[in-house]
């Protein structure tokens, strides 16, 4: 069974910056790729960044590209997501999610375990 954890969630500036992290616990997580998503009230959940794990290598919405920095630790089992000059359209619970078996994944659908998310909210 696959589990995940964020936290550092918070309030910040416009301007400002913020680190959250998610612990994955459970088989096949070192092996799957993970990513971070998005959600504000009575929208759906919004790809933000991947890490694809056997390229080790990131991937990016559009929209922060060049301000948040996905990463992940040597054992694949923590991810982080460095965000800066974060602007108050962030504000959004962030989710963690697990993908089994799907490479670059970027829809919620190709996602199977998630976490309870943590909020980010910015200040004007």
């Amino acid at each position: 069974q696959i589990q995940l954890a964020e936290s550092g969630g918070g309030l910040v500036p416009a301007g400002g910056s913020l680190k959250i992290s998610c612990v994955a616990s459970g088989r096949r997580v070192a092996t799957s790729d993970m990513a971070w998503f998005r959600q504000t009230p009575g929208k759906g959940r919004e790809f933000v960044a991947g890490h694809n794990w056997s390229a080790d290598s990131a991937y990016y919405a559009d929209s922060v590209r060049g301000r948040f920095f996905i990463s992940r630790d040597m054992a694949k089992t923590s991810l982080y997501l460095q965000m800066n000059n974060l602007q108050p359209e962030d504000t959004a619970t962030y989710y963690c999610a697990v993908s089994l078996g799907i490479s670059w994944a970027r829809r919620p659908d190709e996602f199977h375990h998630w976490g309870q998310g943590t909020q980010v909210t910015v200040s004007a």
